[in-house]
């Protein structure tokens, strides 16, 4: 875990990553690997409002269908021109997500997280039925993919897990800035305590909407990628297993943190992959596991990676500390044991 830290270490994943297709002829892998890399785009965004912000929030999955299919709607229904559409997929979220943060983030606690789940399934009904806009139950089928950007194109399977790469990167850079700014001090601070941040002069309605207005439009993106890679919507992206699935890699990988996310949600879709072959069966296996793991594991693995460093350098610290100490005792036992001359006997020096 050491080689994963700092910039040589987010360099060593990168290259990793670039080299994957390179490692593999197998297209189906591809595949698996481009969509854990959507799902790591979405995660990320939910681990800023609920890792970073402390607000759990369950309707996660129905944004990313809500960017899916307004790339959908405007590629099949309307001919618009797949960036346009993509941009406005981020948008339309971004939208959303203040109208509904506005209202839910005045809940605080498991209330905030009723109504969000609650907000996800009123989605999931909405693009089930709906159909004169998003087609129902047939779904929207015939979506392109993503255009070509002068010479390169996108058509194969190879060329679409670069360009979902290429957004992960810039997805996990602006995360990354975003977190160690002073705007995500100011998050971290109201997940800590609403109280302490309120009298640090932290405005916690703005500061709550705009991580959730954020934390949203990563969702959107990674759902209009979704669309242009599978091509197929349907209502069931909507549904709250997928919500519940990145919450899961949040705790897997570990919450609060940049590579816990993205490790969880590259982690969690192999394993579950790897279980195929016990079909119906697999969640018997894949249960224990993750029970296991959050009792051993409570703050995931990087997370309890962090905090065991953390405990070791304060450790070292206080080891450092030691020396001095017994240093300065030694120092005090011998004033003791030669007293400076008294004053009557200095004076008395002083007048010979």
């Amino acid at each position: 875990m050491n080689a994963l830290q700092g910039k040589t270490g987010w360099a060593l994943l990168l290259a990793l990553a670039i080299a994957f297709p390179l490692l593999t002829t197998n297209s189906y892998y591809l595949t698996v690997m481009t969509l854990a890399f959507i799902y790591a785009i979405a995660t990320l965004g939910l681990n800023l409002i609920t890792g970073y912000t402390g607000q759990l929030n369950l309707a996660h999955g129905g944004f990313m269908a809500i960017g899916a299919y307004t790339l959908g709607i405007l590629t099949v229904d309307h001919q618009m021109p797949f960036w346009a559409a993509f941009v406005l997929a981020g948008v339309v979220c971004m939208i959303v997500g203040y109208v509904v943060g506005v209202v839910s983030l005045r809940l605080k606690g498991h209330y905030f997280s009723i109504f969000t789940l609650c907000i996800g399934y009123i989605i999931y009904l909405l693009i089930e039925k709906w159909e004169s806009l998003t087609h129902g139950t047939v779904g929207l089928i015939g979506i392109p993919v993503p255009a070509a950007i002068g010479p390169v194109t996108f058509d194969s399977v190879q060329a679409q897990y670069y360009l979902v790469l290429f957004f992960l990167v810039i997805g996990a850079f602006l995360m990354h800035r975003i977190v160690s700014s002073l705007l995500g001090r100011s998050f971290m601070a109201v997940r800590n305590s609403d109280a302490l941040a309120e009298a640090l002069g932290i405005d916690l309605m703005r500061t709550k909407v705009l991580s959730f207005v954020l934390s949203v439009a990563y969702a959107g993106f990674a759902g209009a990628l979704y669309a242009g890679h599978v091509r197929f919507l349907g209502p069931d992206i909507a549904r709250t297993d997928l919500t519940f699935d990145m919450v899961m890699a949040m705790l897997v990988g570990g919450i609060g943190t940049l590579l816990g996310p993205l490790l969880g949600a590259l982690l969690v879709p192999w394993v579950t992959q790897t279980l195929q072959f016990l079909q119906d069966y697999r969640m018997l296996v894949f249960g224990p596991v993750l029970i296991l793991l959050i009792i051993f594991l409570p703050d995931g693995i990087v997370g309890t990676y962090l905090k065991r460093q953390a405990r070791r350098a304060a450790a070292a610290r206080r080891g450092q500390r030691q020396p001095a100490r017994r240093h300065g005792a030694d120092d005090a036992a011998d004033g003791k044991a030669a007293p400076a001359p008294s004053s009557a006997a200095s004076a008395g020096a002083d007048h010979a």
